[in-house]
């Protein structure tokens, strides 16, 4: 037997601290991306300065300090907290000899990691061609570079073919293949439709534990981690609420600061699940301290998707890592663990409450010979109370406004 097991790359982090955003949260954050990626963060560099360099990102002094911390201790990848041109990434690793990607690279390579889907590895195909496409001049050769570490998984060709032409033409095939599924998941959004049933959407930032809260209110199994980006492809699940109602529960990718724009675009027939979704469960990681950052982050990015108009219920999840207990919920905010199904109930609460308008109380006498109603009742909606007497059943219930109108012939006075 062969021990096939590959050491994580040894890698340093390298940002410049302009000013414009928190360099500290955003190191951090990218750490965690090394981490989920697969590499070993050994330490990072930063380098205060109005601008990046033009040619080399940060400054010939800290370049020449980054390569000498990098000979001493092995370190095969620096990863930098920006978006680099081609130019620069080839001047970096001429001057240093060791490889170089930024944040987007980074992201990129885990989302073609975790893509399991054949729109997910799609649409990241597409964001990794958008993203290489202007940076064929300076990249030169590196993109026919076969490779199985960080920054050069690709979309599953034998080489990655760095010809503009041949380039743009895939992107044309990609774009053409994901309108063709954005179109069939549009027909999918139109049967719900025609058939009242209810979307609720979870959206929130990565790693904030939307799987685990889908897989524990709707008894699946979903893939669910603790690593960022563990889902990419959305996924559907039936929830039965309290009162009988049943909705339909939809996790979505996460969302990150300074996501790049490729990914948003490519993603975005994804995220509109969102935009048509009848009520949006806003997840946020209660115990962090980044946790209001994180929510404005998904804010953003509703607005932008025009989901102004939906219901929002922020989901306050985690609370079991708190020091102290949570405040209490209300029909907006609600504190919940995912992992302790015992503080789903001001939750499924909230939902039923923003959800009202969709059902209604009736009080019916079924006759015996109509016995499917009373199973449509049971199936559709939550029996209060049931009388049997010599002309029928009598019922009180509370029902989807959709079957109103079957149900209208048999109201009582």
């Amino acid at each position: 037997m062969q021990d096939s097991y590959e050491p994580p790359e040894r890698a340093v982090l390298v940002t410049v601290d302009t000013g414009a955003y928190d360099y500290i949260s955003s190191l951090s954050e990218l750490r965690e991306l090394a981490k989920t990626a697969g590499a070993e963060v050994l330490d990072s560099f930063v380098q205060s300065r109005p601008a990046p360099d033009a040619a080399t990102y940060v400054g010939e002094g800290k370049l020449t300090e980054i390569r000498a911390f990098c000979e001493e201790n092995q370190v095969s990848l620096l990863i930098f907290d920006d978006e680099l041109t081609g130019s620069q990434t080839r001047n970096i690793e001429d001057f240093t000899g060791i490889r170089a990607v930024d944040r987007t690279t980074l992201i990129l390579d885990i989302f073609a990691q975790r893509a399991r889907t054949h729109e997910g590895r799609l649409q990241v195909e597409l964001a990794q061609q958008k993203y290489r496409l202007p940076r064929l001049l300076g990249l030169g050769t590196q993109l026919s570079r076969l490779g199985g570490g960080i920054g050069t998984r690709g979309p599953g060709e034998t080489k990655l073919e760095s010809d503009r032409r041949h380039i743009r033409r895939r992107i044309h095939a990609l774009e053409e293949a994901l309108e063709e599924l954005s179109a069939q998941r549009a027909r999918t959004r139109e049967r719900r439709k025609k058939n009242n049933a209810v979307t609720v959407a979870l959206v929130g930032y990565t790693n904030v534990g939307k799987s685990t809260l889908l897989n524990q209110l709707t008894s699946s199994e979903v893939y669910a981690k603790d690593q960022l980006f563990a889902t990419l492809d959305p996924t559907a699940r039936e929830l039965a609420l309290p009162n009988g109602q049943r909705v339909i529960l939809v996790d979505t990718v996460g969302l990150i600061q300074r996501l790049p724009h490729q990914l948003v675009e490519a993603f975005h027939s994804t995220l509109e699940v969102a935009a048509d979704a009848d009520l949006i469960l806003l997840v946020c990681d209660y115990s962090s301290p980044d946790r209001e950052r994180q929510l404005d982050v998904a804010k953003e990015l509703l607005d932008e998707l025009g989901c102004g108009s939906t219901p929002v219920i922020t989901v306050c999840n985690k609370v079991d890592m708190l020091d102290s207990p949570p405040p209490a919920s209300n029909s907006r905010r609600v504190f919940v663990s995912a992992k302790n199904p015992e503080t789903f109930p001001p939750l499924l609460q909230a939902i039923e409450e923003a959800l009202s308008d969709r059902l209604c109380t009736m009080e019916l006498l079924i006759p015996y010979s109509e016995g499917s109603l009373l199973h449509l009742i049971r199936e559709k909606g939550q029996i209060l109370s049931e009388n049997y007497e010599a002309s029928g059943i009598r019922v009180k219930a509370t029902i989807n406004r959709q079957y109103q109108k079957a149900l209208s012939p048999y109201l009582t006075e």
